[in-house]
């Protein structure tokens, strides 16, 4: 069995891009690249693998239908992490998340998938205008080759 640890291993050998997998209505998959990390959970501190989207779809298949995976590969060793995703954004309010405590979570979530930043602010202005969502995976099942 892989750990949580193994998966953040290869997905920071790969400057954190995944794959996201969601279920669509039509029970077909839907996936995407994503830049993702693992960071401890907002309220509970339990590890969860996090990213921060604004993809239409990929929120509007994780509201209706939670069950997500992500998998990592770099070189031919891989790894997948499946679980329930949790929203946490502008359109999907989280007690006790306010907007600085998004605010900064947002910036976790990404220095979590690898990412700096030379203009926080900037940042900021970007992840409101484009009105970004935190995902966070509650690992249910990790696996690997």
């Amino acid at each position: 069995m892989t750990t949580l640890d193994e998966f953040a291993t290869l997905a920071a050998k790969e400057s954190g891009l995944v794959v996201v997998s969601t279920l669509r209505a039509d029970a077909t998959i839907q996936a995407s690249l994503v830049n993702a990390g693992v960071l401890p959970h907002p309220h509970t501190g339990q590890q969860v693998v996090g990213f921060v989207t604004y993809g239409r779809v990929k929120l509007a298949n994780l509201r209706a239908r939670p069950q997500l995976a992500l998998t990592v590969r770099s070189g031919w060793a891989w790894a997948t992490v499946e679980g329930a995703a949790q929203l946490i954004g502008p359109d999907d309010p989280t007690p006790g998340v306010d907007d600085e405590r998004l605010r900064t979570l947002l910036r976790e979530v990404f220095v979590a998938a690898g990412g700096s930043h030379d203009d926080w602010g900037a940042y900021d202005r970007v992840m409101v205008e484009q009105r970004r969502a935190v995902v966070l995976l509650d690992p249910t099942r990790v696996y690997s080759n």
